[in-house]
């Protein structure tokens, strides 16, 4: 294996944005196939990958995957775990977005067959090279914030209308709602950072569409390293607290803003141009104690980082950029928050 032939399935947000992108800009890979039945994506596809091969179907993808490195799978949460099986059954390597899958036993089936196979199974937690998640860790690193005793962070928005026909109808028990859209991410970095924890606490409320999906979510979380995390996420938040505040015994960070490398590569910037995932010096972050906290400078963006440490794991004999079994933890703390 010289270049790692890939193909993406489905050409949402995710694989438009957070896959095809990095897959295509790295030379260890070759986008070669992206499945998506979607005319207005087959045209994005051929106008900004005519090197990969369109395919409308999976059922047609598993006739040629001995051809092969790395399949994608970027679809709804239900499908992620039929999919993912299909590929590791294939003989295929598999990235599977987040959530990984709608039920902990699923994704306890998916890291046995990937064993059994042996084949490279790993979840997409992209939020681990946020640049604002990474100069948290840096801070923690450096000893800055002394010992940290609350941990909060946020993903706000205000979108009152479900655009997707999916998110709407798609319950918590087939992997929908925002806690599933998001809890991967905010459980995920809070558990990297301060350990393993148990659910403490949790508020569930769905807003926008009646017996629809939870779109307003707050979580506490108690880590064995005595750390609290509080967690919100919601979709009707018409201004947005912190999206960090992270207190110590020594000092406090907190910071404004989503991470900027989404928005970024939506507009059309690729990551290896000048200033991908260069966050701009009013959105940085401030250190310290009220009027003589100082900005300090955000971390650079670093989502290539995933599949640079994925080409590694294939081609160099690597670990995987995200143990399947990190993700997993994430999972069963949102069961237990389905479940209360």
């Amino acid at each position: 294996m010289t270049r790692i032939r890939t193909a993406v399935i489905g050409f949402g947000l995710g694989g438009r944005v957070f896959h095809a992108p990095f897959i295509a800009a790295n030379p260890r890979y070759s986008l070669d196939v992206v499945v998506t039945s979607n005319e207005e994506r087959i045209a994005q596809v051929q106008t900004q990958y005519p090197q990969a091969r369109i395919i409308r179907s999976v059922d047609e993808l598993w006739q040629e995957a001995d051809e092969l490195d790395l399949i994608v799978v970027t679809t709804p949460p239900a499908s992620h775990a039929p999919l993912a099986e299909a590929v590791l059954k294939a003989g295929v390597a598999v990235v599977v977005d987040k959530p990984f899958v709608a039920k902990s036993a699923d994704g306890e089936s998916l890291v046995e067959l990937a064993r059994e196979k042996g084949q490279l199974l790993t979840v997409f937690q992209n939020s681990r090279w946020d640049g604002g998640y990474l100069t948290i860790r840096k801070l923690l690193q450096e000893g800055a914030l002394g010992t940290v005793r609350r941990f909060e962070s946020r993903l706000e928005s205000y979108k009152p209308l479900v655009t997707k026909p999916w998110k709407a109808s798609t319950p918590a028990s087939e992997g929908g709602g925002i806690l599933f859209d998001l809890g991967p991410h905010l459980i995920d970095q809070a558990l990297q950072l301060f350990g393993d924890a148990e659910l403490a606490h949790v508020e569930l409320a769905a807003h926008r569409e009646e017996d629809g999906p939870d779109d307003d979510v707050f979580l506490a979380l108690h880590h064995h390293s005595g750390v609290i995390s509080h967690l919100w996420m919601n979709t009707l938040a018409p201004q947005a607290a912190p999206r960090y505040r992270v207190t110590g015994s020594k000092s406090a960070y907190t910071k404004w803003g989503k991470d900027v490398q989404e928005a970024a590569v939506d507009a059309g910037m690729l990551p290896t141009d000048p200033g991908y995932g260069v966050e701009d010096s009013l959105s940085w972050g401030l250190l310290g104690f009220d009027q003589q906290a100082e900005r300090i400078r955000t971390e650079n963006g670093a989502y290539p980082d995933f599949y640079d440490l994925l080409a590694a794991a294939l081609l160099d004999g690597g670990p995987v950029p995200v143990d399947p079994a990190d993700s997993l933890k994430a999972q069963r703390i949102i069961e237990a928050a389905h479940s209360l």
